[in-house]
């Protein structure tokens, strides 16, 4: 090798991930496990972390209940993350054709637990949206990354 070559530090972390989860309630807990060990990969911790773990268990949750609406056993639920320079991107699909909708709370103010999850992601989401392909959607939310340097 010439005196003059350098190695040049790359990363080998994977800048997009996806899994498959069954349609079941448990997938929620471990799609949030899983983006927890991705976000510490990618070292992207604190405000922004939380809010994704809290955003992605909505999203998921979301696509369990429309699963559980097929009166035959459902596909698996696909979820996917995305760090680009500027944003973490949350995708998670299922085969329902529904369209999301925020819906205020249902049940006595604050101790209501149902209605309120794209709430919460249209309140802490930078962006989301819905994307059809014929056979089901994906619902996704972004999460804008601070600067390099800002703290």
């Amino acid at each position: 090798m010439s005196t003059r070559a350098r190695f040049v530090a790359t990363s080998t972390i994977a800048p997009v991930v996806g899994y498959r989860l069954p349609a079941d309630v448990r997938s929620v807990g471990w799609a949030r496990r899983e983006l927890r060990r991705q976000l510490r990969a990618w070292r992207v911790g604190g405000e922004l972390a939380a809010n994704a773990e809290l955003l992605v268990s909505e999203l998921v949750t979301n696509a369990v209940r429309a699963h559980a609406a097929w009166a035959v056993p459902a596909p698996a639920i696909g979820v996917r993350f995305t760090l680009s320079d500027d944003r973490l991107r949350l995708d998670v699909r299922d085969v329902s054709d529904g369209v999301p909708v925020i819906n205020e709370a249902k049940g006595n103010g604050e101790v209501s637990e149902c209605g309120r999850g794209l709430m919460l992601v249209n309140a802490l989401a930078s962006g989301w949206g819905v994307e059809w392909d014929g056979t089901g959607k994906v619902v996704w939310a972004e999460l804008s990354l601070p600067a390099p340097g800002a703290s």
